[in-house]
């Protein structure tokens, strides 16, 4: 298959995994820790490898699917959600020039980051848990502790995947292949 056919049909594959893995998970298929998903790596990966479109895109889309059979939650946690995977797509956009080993690593924390205080500060703002003190808030940014070991440990081991694999594979396709002769 030709590279361009292949950058074709990546971003449909991108958001069929995100989908499976997302589903499979919620409903104990797949047995994943609680936040440990593709989706931060696949938008990161999105922005750095695929074209301007997809940056939003394949985020959206696979949020969007998966939450239509997981279920929708509150709106201002479910912007919060959606609307952090599309901010680390464009982090990856922003980087797909400057890309180089430290710099995805800083991506890849910074994402984690960039999510738990944007999702968890909507969950105090947006729902009834907590009260609206700032001690409110610092009580929901502490029992969102757990939850964002398994998210940064997610994010790393599908960004390692994701990029090793793509790197591996366009090392592999370049190489020349060497023939022996048959004496």
């Amino acid at each position: 298959m030709k590279k361009n056919k292949v950058i074709e049909i990546l971003p449909y594959l991108l958001v069929v995994l995100a989908v499976t893995v997302r589903i499979l998970s919620y409903y104990r298929i797949l047995p994943l820790p609680v936040n440990f998903a593709p989706i931060t790596a696949i938008a990161l990966f999105g922005g750095i490898y695929l074209g301007r479109k997809y940056v939003i895109l394949i985020p959206l889309a696979a949020m969007a699917i998966s939450d239509y059979f997981i279920g929708f939650y509150q709106l201002g946690v479910l912007l919060a959600v959606w609307g952090s995977f599309v901010a680390v797509g464009l982090i990856g956009f922003y980087i797909r020039k400057r890309k180089n080993v430290a710099n995805v690593i800083y991506a890849t924390l910074g994402s984690s980051i960039l999510f738990f205080v944007v999702t968890n500060f909507a969950v105090w703002a947006a729902a009834q848990w907590y009260p609206k003190t700032l001690a409110g808030l610092t009580q929901c940014y502490f029992m969102a502790i757990p939850f964002f070991r398994n998210t940064l440990l997610g994010d790393i081991f599908f960004v390692a995947v994701f990029f090793g694999t793509y790197e591996l594979v366009k090392y592999l396709v370049k190489r020349p292949v060497v023939q022996k002769e048959i004496a």
